[in-house]
């Protein structure tokens, strides 16, 4: 008789050991409406929920909610400030009741206000973009040149496209422009055509 045949036994698997989960970092472990309020206060421009939500480590869903907390909140309970979402994104202002503390406390502005010139080529800009020096000029029949400069710098109008006929730079406004008028997109701009001698033939919001 044949001795019997050693059995072979499958090697054990090892067990499997849990991955130590990563800490979360400070700036997630922070109550989250304070967490985006703060970034709100510190920031000049309108900040997008999604940025926040990457910045903060929270799902998009709760930072919006968030935001309308904390905007809900400034309502109820009649502070200063209000949050407001334009040009794309969301940001901090001073309710307009309050303007006159401001305006006491800074006493003149930091920069210059823009002239008429500029005010009247950055509504033109506004209203029929994207459009030439050239056909700016057109309009308000004066030199451009040097106001454009300057609502470039500013960061009100950014470079467009080129004009397929001509090939003459074309400029459009830019999301500095709407949070500086404190509207959301160029639509919500008013109509000024009624107000105009040529009626429908001039100004349309684009």
């Amino acid at each position: 008789m044949r001795g019997s045949e050693p059995v072979e036994h499958a090697p054990e698997e090892p067990a499997l050991i849990d991955a130590p989960e990563e800490p979360a970092s400070a700036a997630a472990q922070l109550p989250i409406v304070g967490a985006v309020e703060s970034i709100l206060f510190v920031t000049d421009k309108p900040v997008s929920a999604i940025s926040v939500a990457t910045a903060i480590e929270h799902p998009l869903g709760q930072v919006q909610a968030a935001l309308h907390s904390l905007q809900q909140r400034l309502d109820d309970t009649d502070s200063a400030l209000e949050l407001r979402e334009v040009g794309g994104g969301w940001r901090l202002y001073v309710r307009a009741d309050f303007d006159p503390a401001v305006s006491a406390y800074v006493g003149q502005e930091t920069s210059p206000r823009l002239s008429q010139a500029a005010l009247e080529t950055l509504a033109v800009i506004a209203y029929k973009q994207p459009i030439s020096r050239g056909q700016v000029a057109a309009v308000r029949a004066v030199n451009v040149d040097s106001v454009v400069r300057t609502l470039l710098n500013r960061g009100l109008i950014q470079e467009a496209d080129i004009d397929p006929d001509t090939g003459a730079t074309r400029f459009e406004t830019t999301p500095q422009f709407l949070s500086a008028l404190g509207i959301n997109e160029l639509s919500d701009l008013p109509p000024v055509s009624p107000l105009l001698p040529d009626g429908q033939e001039g100004f349309d919001v684009p």
